[in-house]
């Protein structure tokens, strides 16, 4: 019995090492083109504070007419829906702020079309110029290069 019990113990204990030199040895993420990630982010940031600020006609160019966005807790949405669900947020909800969470985002070209952005971001109130209450949540936006500029053609937000 004492025999098992001491496997087991070294089992965990070889298991906890090798898991943390797995995780250490983590490379830290280099976009593979700068000035797409740069670009990306800059969108994002517009973007975000657009609709942090309720501007929901400024709000609209930043999607495709064919938009689908897709959370696992709402299911999916298109144009129309999304930018009533932004516009029932500003008027209900105008002390929600969306942050990223720093070092989480990544950006991949996608050939021929424009590029994959995906990391975490936080939901949060706004309270006497802090931020309080946060959720934080995953997200992917595949962002569509069109004749117009940068645009959002898909969506998914997930992990509520």
């Amino acid at each position: 019995m004492k025999k098992i019990t001491f496997i087991r113990f070294l089992s965990i204990i070889l298991c906890c090492l090798l898991g943390s030199t797995v995780f250490s040895q983590t490379k830290p993420y280099i976009p593979v083109s700068k000035e797409l990630y740069h670009t990306i982010m800059e969108k994002d940031s517009m973007l975000f504070n657009t609709a942090n600020k309720g501007d929901i006609d400024q709000l609209k160019v930043f999607f495709t007419k064919d938009l689908e966005f897709f959370h696992d807790v709402g299911g999916l949405a298109g144009y129309e829906e999304t930018v009533d669900n932004f516009r029932r947020v500003s008027k209900n909800y105008a002390y929600t702020r969306r942050v990223l969470v720093p070092g989480s985002v990544e950006v991949y070209p996608i050939k021929d079309y424009g590029a994959i952005q995906t990391g975490l971001h936080q939901f949060c109130r706004l309270e006497n110029g802090s931020m309080t209450n946060c959720g934080t949540f995953k997200f992917v936006h595949i962002w569509k290069n069109t004749d117009e500029g940068w645009k959002i053609s898909r969506v998914v937000s997930y992990g509520h």
